[in-house]
C-alpha cells in the first residue's frame, strides 16, 4: 500500500486484518520466516521479563495452545484462565472492566471472545497491545496470517493464485479475514462455494470487489479444476440459531480422495481446523493435504506477532 514503510509495522494492536496494509502483512511473514531460523537460545530473550495474558472467553485448542507455546518459546510468562466460567464475568463484571484491570498485569493481551467487535472495544480501552484471537463470527487475523504464510511457503508467492473457499462462508471468521487479506494482493481469483444459507456476507464481497475477481456458486465441482487452493471450512453448529437449519447443511460438502481427479497439478487443500466430516481422512496422506502443516505454521506466525508487539507503545 502506497505510503507504508515495508521495513516497519504500522499497528500497535492486531484486531482486524482489514487494518493491515500489504506491507504490514509482508513484514509479519518475513519475521515469521526469521523466527523459524532463530536459535531457541536467542528467541527466548525476546519476551524475557514480559507477561502475556491469555484470555479465552470462548473455547479454543489450536489457537490458545499455539499462542501459549509461542509465548514460552520467546521466554515470556503466561497468565490467564482455563475457561470463561471461572472469571469474574460470572459475577457480572464487564469485559471492558476486565481488560482495564488485566492491562495492569500484562504487557500484551491475547483475547478470544464470542461477541463480534469485542476485540476492537478492548483495543480502544487497553493501555497494552491487544491481539484478537477470534471475535464471534467476525475476524481471526492471526489465523489469516498463518494461512498466508502457508500459501507463501507452499507456492513461493501469493499474487496470481486462484483460491476456492468452501463451506460455511457466512459465519466463518477465518474466510472473512482471508478474503480481506487476499484483496491486498495482485490478480487473485476467489471462488466462493456455499449453499444459499451460508454464502459470504454481501458487505465483504462489496468491499473486495474490484480488487479481487469473485465468483460465487453452490456447486463444489464447477470451478474445482481452476483453483490452486481449496480452503475448506467446518459447518459451525454452534453459530446456528436454528438446529433444524444446521441439519439441512451439515454434510453439504465432503471432500474425498476422488475429488482430486478433477484438480490441476499442484492443487492444495487447506482447513483452519477442527474438521468434522468435510474432509475425509483418506486425503490426509496425499500431497494435496497441507492442513496439518498449516496448523504448525501458527507457532512462527504468533511468535512473529508477539515479538513485533513486544516493542509497541500505545498512545
Amino acid at each position: 500500500m502506497k505510503g507504508k514503510n515495508p521495513d516497519k509495522f504500522s499497528l500497535t494492536d492486531v484486531v482486524s486484518i482489514a487494518d493491515f496494509s500489504r506491507a504490514d502483512i509482508e513484514f509479519v511473514l518475513r519475521r515469521a520466516a526469521e523466527m523459524e531460523k532463530t536459535p531457541q537460545s536467542k528467541k527466548e530473550k525476546i519476551l524475557h521479563g514480559k507477561t502475556v495474558a491469555s484470555l479465552f472467553f470462548e473455547p479454543s485448542t489450536r489457537t490458545r495452545l499455539s499462542f501459549e507455546t509461542a509465548i514460552q518459546n520467546l521466554g515470556g510468562k503466561v497468565i490467564g484462565f482455563p475457561e470463561a466460567e471461572v472469571t469474574s464475568g460470572q459475577k457480572g463484571e464487564t469485559t471492558s472492566d476486565a481488560i482495564r484491570i488485566i492491562a495492569n498485569y500484562a504487557d500484551i493481551i491475547v483475547m478470544r471472545h464470542y461477541i463480534e467487535g469485542a476485540a476492537r472495544r478492548a483495543a480502544e480501552i487497553s493501555s497494552k497491545p491487544i491481539i484478537n484471537a477470534g471475535d464471534g463470527s467476525n475476524q481471526h487475523p492471526t489465523q489469516t496470517l498463518l494461512d498466508l504464510y502457508t500459501i507463501k511457503k507452499e507456492f513461493g508467492k501469493i499474487d496470481g493464485l486462484s483460491i476456492g473457499m468452501v463451506g460455511d462462508l457466512k459465519y466463518g471468521r477465518t474466510v472473512h479475514s482471508l478474503a480481506y487479506a487476499l484483496a491486498l494482493f495482485k490478480e487473485i481469483k476467489l471462488y466462493l462455494i456455499a449453499p444459499d444459507s451460508l454464502k459470504m456476507p454481501r458487505h465483504i464481497i462489496e468491499d473486495i470487489k474490484g480488487r479481487v475477481a469473485v465468483h460465487e456458486t453452490s456447486d463444489l465441482n464447477k470451478f474445482l479444476p481452476e483453483v490452486d487452493i481449496l480452503y475448506a471450512t467446518r459447518i459451525q453448529k454452534e453459530r446456528f440459531p436454528d438446529a433444524v437449519e444446521y441439519e439441512k447443511v451439515k454434510n453439504v460438502y465432503i471432500i474425498r480422495k476422488k475429488t482430486l481427479q478433477n484438480t490441476k497439478k499442484g492443487f492444495r487443500i487447506m482447513h483452519p481446523l477442527p474438521r468434522v466430516n468435510e474432509i475425509s481422512t483418506d486425503l490426509d496422506d496425499t500431497e494435496a493435504a497441507i492442513y496439518f502443516k498449516q496448523a504448525a505454521n501458527g507457532i512462527p506466525i504468533r511468535e512473529a506477532i508477539l515479538s513485533i508487539l513486544a516493542g509497541a507503545k500505545k498512545k
